[in-house]
């Protein structure tokens, strides 16, 4: 039906795309691409695809219910990996591998509406895609020491403006999460929400590199000296949302769009207090729930991701535990096989 096709292997097209991309993307969104694009062609050996020359708009319906059903996606994550193998197709249309407008046909989820918001997240490989990112291009500014303490702390918006500078203990590797209504910065679950938060080597690396050479001269209203600072002073909570939707959405990290828009005429794109706009953009709440999701994939004892997450047992399993029943099955299978 379309003689002009030439004959190529699924691997082989997926090997020639990542060679092209290579000079475009970040290391970190080189290797994202090959990990969808790899479940990708496990499928394609499974129905015995060898040419996808024959793919057509059915089998492509049918890759999104089997990586659905084989990976037990979140709505988000489902998102990503089609929006991946649309680009992937429309390469592969510009080198005669597939027919012509076939990246049309690749259906991805819409995470807008109240029906999805639950399933809302930033998964692991989003995550650590706009951390290398933002290593690279953005080291120890404000979006990168914010996003960097969001994921790896999980840590609230109103705890991220909460904090003051002498929080932060170079020597035990820690911050501490204080509730201070008096002086203007009060926090969820007040008093309850008091902690004290481990830190790695590399974020406290982040925080002294933004303490010595980034972090603005300046002091509250209260004379306090926040960690997270802006010219102004301490940031709103508007701010801190305002960063998360501008380093969510998937241009910032990956240079595409895949809502085909024009990125430079992107109002979202090219205008950071508009991103979001931007209908993948995410917010702080989507990024602490895949933060504690991911923890809880990595068999961290629920009782030290409640503690961490200043998150009670039952709020943690009723709206922030994304795991899939079959997730919790496998994980309990590691414990339960010498039993």
């Amino acid at each position: 039906m379309y003689p002009d096709l030439e004959p190529i292997e699924p691997a082989e097209a997926v090997e020639m795309y990542l060679a092209e991309k290579r000079p475009e993307f970040a290391d970190a969104t080189l290797r994202s691409h090959r990990s969808r694009l790899g479940h990708f062609i496990q499928w394609c050996e499974e129905e015995g695809v060898t040419n996808i020359n024959s793919l057509t708009g059915r089998d492509l319906h049918r890759y999104r219910l089997w990586r659905r059903e084989d990976g037990n996606l979140a709505l988000a994550s489902e998102k990503t990996q089609m929006d991946t193998i649309r680009v992937f197709i429309r390469w592969a249309e510009t080198v005669s591998a597939v027919q012509p407008d076939l990246a049309e046909k690749v259906v991805s989820p819409t995470l807008t509406g109240d029906d999805n918001v639950r399933d809302v997240m930033v998964d692991a490989e989003e995550a650590e895609q706009i951390l290398d990112h933002l290593h690279t291009y953005e080291y120890a500014s404000e979006r990168h020491v914010c996003f960097r303490l969001m994921w790896r702390a999980a840590l609230r918006r109103g705890a991220i403006v909460a904090l003051d500078v002498q929080d932060y203990n170079r020597n035990e590797q820690s911050l501490e999460v204080q509730h201070r209504p008096d002086t203007g910065t009060p926090i969820k679950n007040k008093s309850r929400g008091e902690r004290f938060i481990a830190l790695s080597d590399e974020t406290c690396e982040v925080l002294d590199a933004w303490l010595a050479d980034r972090r603005p001269d300046v002091t509250d209203d209260e004379g306090r000296e926040p960690l997270l600072a802006t010219p102004q002073g301490r940031p709103h909570p508007t701010t801190i949302q305002t960063y998360l939707y501008s380093v969510t959405k998937p241009c910032f990290s990956t240079g595409e769009c895949p809502h085909d828009r024009e990125i430079e005429q992107c109002e979202a794109a090219v205008d950071r207090t508009k991103a979001s706009k931007c209908p993948s953009s995410l917010s702080p709440h989507a990024l602490r729930r895949g933060a504690i999701t991911h923890w809880l994939s990595s068999d961290m004892p629920e009782t030290v991701v409640s503690d961490r997450g200043n998150v009670s047992p039952e709020v943690l399993s009723k709206h922030y535990d994304r795991r899939s029943e079959r997730k919790k099955m496998e994980q309990r299978r590691r414990f339960l096989d010498d039993i």
